[in-house]
């Protein structure tokens, strides 16, 4: 049997307690702490898997792993849209679990030790990769708030973009700061002025697509 064609492309946001730039993306090993933690959230402009649209959701997981995320030993935690149908719930967490192809979520969830139960919330999504201002907050579990980049000596704006060629999450992101990023449900954090990445993905049942 094939694997299942889903798409999902839109608007994606990943908040960490790395320093800005996000050393996991660079060398692989997270920085300042050894440990990485935060969210990864996408509003979906278009999606679908197989004949069930995904138009219009949004998905948040989070996450912990006391090392770097090729060491394993994680916890994640996904909430899922509470508009989202029994099917499109049921699509989004396959795709998530890493059950229905794509190396990243593959690879996310081969790192994965203890994933707790699912929540289908309503989910508060606001994005602007063009200002690096993000804003995800999940009532009792999740309140994160992205803004721009300041330099200390003139408290100008400072845009700092990063291309990944040859990415699995995405291919180019807009680095940002999370002003905050508060984790208060089963996975609890509390971090201000760490890293954030803005992007526009395309994620299909195949891997990671380049977008323009």
């Amino acid at each position: 049997m094939g694997k299942i064609d889903w798409l999902m492309k839109g608007r994606y946001l990943k908040n960490c307690n790395c320093v800005a730039s996000c050393p996991c993306d660079t060398v692989g090993i997270p920085s300042p702490g050894k440990g990485c933690e935060g969210m990864a959230g996408m509003f979906i402009e278009q999606g679908h898997f197989d004949k069930v649209a995904l138009d219009g959701l949004s998905w948040v997981a989070l996450y912990k792993w006391p090392g770097p995320l090729h060491e394993g030993n994680g916890i994640l935690q996904a909430f899922i849209d509470e508009r989202a149908s029994a099917e499109q719930r049921t699509g989004l967490l396959t795709i998530l679990s890493g059950q229905a192809g794509n190396a990243w979520f593959e690879f996310i969830a081969s790192t994965v030790g203890t994933a707790y139960d699912p929540q289908f919330v309503p989910i508060e999504f606001e994005f602007d990769k063009k200002k690096r201002r993000a804003r995800i907050v999940i009532p009792g579990a999740l309140e994160t708030v992205s803004g721009p980049l300041i330099l200390p000596n003139t408290q100008e704006e400072n845009r700092v973009t990063v291309r990944l060629p040859e990415g699995r999450e995405y291919m180019e992101m807009e680095v940002a700061q999370a002003m905050v990023l508060k984790g208060t449900g089963a996975i609890k954090f509390d971090h201000r002025n760490t890293h954030s990445s803005l992007a526009e993905v395309e994620h299909t049942h195949e891997g990671l697509k380049v977008t323009n």
